[in-house]
């Protein structure tokens, strides 16, 4: 949290997503500048050009009309027993389902019931005839969910609206905390979970995967060489890429 320092920066874009510059001026009056070192804008057009005071509303930009993403709002309905966890791969079709392309509400409908009745008449015909029950009350909760948070008539859905806390569905702090703003002494804007967090305890699938507080974040599953990447690049809020 840059709550001591006076930070101000240069975004390229209406939504103020991608930044290309940032000021920081700390309580003695020092001032450091960092340049994203991908931005096609020279110094001197930087200079120029109208900058912003940071103040809560870039980082907490969403107090209401919350869009949730597709994957939190299935999870949502298992949790809330919604949704039966005995369909096998509901989450999988129902974000499909969810994300597909649908030009009106009314479209939407036919093609999440279109969607998941096909894949278990198909995949799963036994579930099908057995499930029917499980099935429908899945697609009329699947319905609810999209008419919650997609809006084809007015062309408008989850993604159209950034929400800049964290880091998980959008680049959020990795805004700035990209590893990629640059001063021209070589001092970096960090990006280590460390920055802002300490780890206290992380668990996978009932397991403790770290036991010592301050440890490293360590990702669930192994990234190899993916491990510069932002999480926002993988966790789409759709489907997996």
């Amino acid at each position: 949290m840059n709550i001591a320092n006076e930070m101000t920066y240069l975004a390229t874009d209406e939504q103020r997503q991608t930044i290309a510059y940032v000021r920081a001026k700390d309580l003695q009056g020092r001032v450091t500048e960092y340049f994203a070192k991908d931005s096609p804008l020279t110094k001197d057009q930087i200079a120029k050009a109208e900058k912003r005071r940071m103040d809560c509303i870039d980082c907490h930009n969403r107090p209401t009309h919350i869009y949730t993403p597709p994957d939190t709002s299935v999870d949502r309905s298992f949790a809330a027993h919604r949704l039966d966890i005995n369909l096998p791969f509901l989450k999988q079709q129902s974000i499909a389902a969810l994300t597909g392309q649908y030009a009106t509400t009314d479209a939407a409908m036919q093609g999440i019931a279109k969607t998941i009745e096909s894949f278990y008449e198909t995949k799963y015909p036994d579930v099908s005839k057995s499930k029917q029950p499980e099935i429908r009350s899945a697609i009329e909760e699947l319905q609810r969910i999209y008419k919650l948070t997609f809006f084809p008539e007015m062309k408008l859905d989850w993604k159209t609206h950034p929400n800049n806390i964290g880091h998980f569905y959008f680049p959020g702090c990795f805004r700035c905390h990209d590893g990629n703003h640059v001063s021209p002494e070589g001092k970096v804007i960090p990006k280590g979970c460390d920055t802002c967090h300490t780890v206290l305890g992380q668990q996978e699938n009932d397991v403790n995967i770290t036991s010592t507080p301050g440890l490293t974040f360590k990702h669930p599953v192994d990234l190899g060489d993916m491990t510069a990447v932002n999480c926002a690049d993988c966790h789409t809020g759709g489907v997996s890429p």
